[in-house]
């Protein structure tokens, strides 16, 4: 079958081969096969070396597609079922779970560490445990979610990863009230969602701050009440606040840099949330006195903080309802070998979200 794979860790293009075969199929688990499938920028995250993954891999982790054979003990699910993936299955057992934290579940990880696929050349990983930039994949059954009749596979897709993590940032981590003032660093996909979330939760103003102008423009459209660039942040937080920094905001970048300044755009006694995915050896800094005196509250937002199963059906509800737009969000389409061109779009900051269709 075909698939993309990534060689080595730093490589910047992948190569699209036909000779990929899914792997690891048995007692419990499912094979599906991929229709469409995000581009997220955890992708590119990976395949830099910023988010640790063993080679060669599959990236892609925000999928949906059909089922086309059930393992043994699999009784949630049966051929022809419409799925979404969840790259992160809750286990039901750790204390995560137990504690009602399942998007800190443990469990989804370590499939990581295991091959998804194999080629003639040997073993080869799946990104997240997943790998939904190929044809079909092998899966827990857990990881294989059913989704409705109306709901189509690109729009599944996306709700599978970007649109939950965004929407749950500001909905379940952050829980923006009615009438506050929120930022939003970082305007790709992940954030424009974290914007939308902000909307349906009342913000009264929603400042987008990014350093593409095709992306403030995005901004606007999808709820933003302001768009500025990096360097007109610090004007908008005077004119909109009065000096005093903005209840909310939300960095949605994985920089020191940029969580730094998300702190100081922050009011004493407001909320930083933190949703982008950075490096290990990249440390944010803050000193003891301002950490105490200002009581700002620092919440990392994993997954969309939250039952990501919960999360999933709010998500079709409002899109469903016309009170988030996620047809939006996908601003370019192409087929599995022009996967290139969607790794460009996606650091050029051209595209919010590029779907490929497998």
């Amino acid at each position: 079958m075909r698939a993309a794979v990534l060689h080595e860790i730093g490589q910047d293009k992948l190569d699209v081969v036909d000779d990929m075969e899914a792997t690891g199929f048995g007692p419990g688990k499912v094979k599906l096969r991929v229709r469409a499938t995000g581009l997220c920028h955890s992708d590119l995250s990976a395949m830099s070396g910023v988010l640790p993954q063993p080679a060669p891999f599959v990236p892609g982790h925000e999928g949906a597609g059909e089922v086309v054979d059930v393992g043994d003990g699999v009784t949630s699910l049966k051929q022809g079922d419409r799925v979404l993936m969840c790259w992160l299955p809750a286990c039901g057992a750790c204390p995560s779970c137990k504690r009602g934290q399942t998007q800190l579940c443990l469990a989804g990880f370590m499939n990581a560490g295991t091959p998804n696929f194999r080629r003639s050349g040997g073993d080869v990983f799946g990104f997240a445990g997943t790998g939904t930039f190929a044809e079909e994949v092998v899966v827990a059954a857990g990881c294989a979610v059913p989704i409705p009749d109306d709901v189509p596979y690109e729009i599944a897709a996306l709700i599978g990863c970007g649109v939950t993590t965004g929407l749950g940032a500001a909905i379940n981590t952050a829980k923006v009230e009615a009438g506050s003032s929120v930022a939003v660093i970082g305007c790709g996909g992940v954030g424009i969602s974290t914007i939308q979330g902000a909307r349906v939760q009342g913000a009264a103003q929603i400042v987008a701050v990014d350093p593409v102008a095709s992306r403030r423009e995005a901004a606007l459209r999808f709820g933003a009440t302001e768009a500025v660039s990096p360097g007109e942040f610090a004007d908008a937080k005077q004119r909109i606040t009065a000096g005093e920094g903005f209840d909310y905001v939300f960095e949605v970048v994985g920089r020191s840099a940029t969580a730094r300044t998300a702190y100081e755009n922050t009011r004493r006694g407001g909320t930083l949330c933190v949703v982008g995915a950075g490096a290990m050896d990249d440390f944010f800094q803050v000193n003891m006195f301002e950490l105490f005196f200002d009581e700002k509250r620092i919440l990392p937002s994993m997954y969309g903080g939250g039952d990501v199963l919960r999360s999933y059906e709010r998500a079709i509800a409002l899109w469903r309802a016309g009170r988030i737009d996620l047809e939006g969000l996908i601003t370019h389409r192409v087929q599995l070998a022009g996967i290139n061109d969607a790794l460009d779009q996606m650091r050029s900051g051209e595209a919010l979200r590029t779907c490929i269709a497998i």
